[in-house]
């Protein structure tokens, strides 16, 4: 096989969901081929009920395999995860248990691939998030799986387009739970991480950071909140002493009303919403969202299941197709890295220079 072409896995996600049609209408695009070799985690009986459906589809098809070390470096494979998806009932738009543990049991098979170096990369399809919820996840989402089956700790979602790259401090948390996640050393360490993102994985040597406020209009001075005088710019000044290009705080109304996002490499939100609304208003049909701070490269499209045109044709594959080239891109950028890293410690051949 060809050590060029990233190995790409991709998990079904909700098989009720818009996942199927954004997977095939993306990779039945044979250009595909040229870049990855692309590994579907899932089941050809629903890929092929999903395929009938999409009258574009009639001549692409699947090389079906049952382990990844069959894989065709020239196809679109599928393995079949064979957990009960022979008799699982497709029914588009429903959130079921058993869509549920069918995305699981293609989760964890790609996430054990990933940790024997069989593939280089996961790209998820969306899952339902409540029902995702059992004995063996307990987990708002993707990322925090992730995080958890590979012992990170400190990790990032962030949300890229053409537009922007913007991270949150805290996710899936609620609301009213927000300001107790925001304490100096939290915020600094996702500053950390996103600064070390953007150079590690998007080759940017100095990245300029945008930093918000909590508060409306960034707490204005205290008046209305304390968190920006308390933490915020301390901890902004911090990362200024370890040669960190932060600014901020901004008020997060002004700062996207006046597109000042276009003057940074990326944005740090404090909370889920304060990052994803204006990203997804500017960004819904093409965006990213990548997971800082994996061991491995992981991306998704930054939309969910759409139960409600799910099974219709009209999902658009742009976002899941941009979450692919993301990942390829960023894989290669940290092979890159490492490559210049190795050259850098090289000794220096005197004899040749005299």
């Amino acid at each position: 096989m060809n050590d060029q072409k990233v190995r790409v896995g991709i998990t079904h996600g909700d098989i009720n969901g818009i996942g199927y049609e954004i997977i095939l209408k993306t990779l039945s695009d044979n250009r595909i081929n040229e870049l990855c070799v692309p590994v579907i985690y899932g089941s050809p009986r629903i890929a092929s009920y999903y395929r009938k459906l999409l009258p574009s589809m009639e001549n692409f098809s699947l090389n079906s395999i049952n382990n990844i070390s069959d894989i065709h470096p020239k196809r679109v494979n599928i393995i079949n995860i064979n957990c009960g998806t022979d008799d699982l009932r497709v029914e588009p738009g429903k959130p079921v248990e058993e869509a549920a543990r069918a995305a699981l049991c293609a989760l964890e098979m790609a996430v054990s691939d990933l940790k024997n170096g069989k593939i280089d990369v996961m790209l998820t399809a969306p899952f339902n998030k409540h029902t995702m919820q059992s004995n063996k996840f307990n987990f708002p989402g993707h990322t925090e799986y992730l995080s958890s089956a590979f012992g990170v700790q400190n990790h990032l979602m962030l949300l890229i387009s053409e537009t922007m790259r913007i991270g949150v401090v805290t996710g899936h948390v609620p609301l009213s739970e927000v300001p107790k996640y925001l304490s100096k050393a939290h915020i600094l360490n996702k500053l950390e991480l996103l600064n070390r993102t953007l150079i590690n994985d998007f080759m940017i040597r100095r990245p300029r950071i945008a930093v918000l406020g909590l508060n409306p209009h960034a707490g204005d001075c205290g008046l209305l909140g304390k968190e920006e005088e308390d933490v915020i710019i301390p901890v902004i000044a911090e990362a200024n002493k370890k040669n960190i290009l932060a600014f901020g705080p901004y008020p997060a109304d002004g700062f996207f009303g006046a597109v000042s996002y276009r003057r940074f490499d990326a944005i740090l939100a404090m909370y889920h919403d304060q990052g994803l609304v204006p990203f997804k208003a500017l960004s819904f049909d093409s965006g990213v969202n990548y997971t800082a701070g994996l061991p491995f490269v992981r991306t998704s499209p930054a939309h969910g299941v759409g139960y409600d045109i799910a099974g219709t044709g009209k999902a658009s594959p742009d976002s899941f197709r941009m979450a692919l080239y993301t990942a390829c891109d960023i894989f290669n950028n940290r092979k890159r890295q490492a490559e210049l890293q190795t050259n850098a410690m090289k000794p220096v051949n005197t004899e040749k220079l005299s």
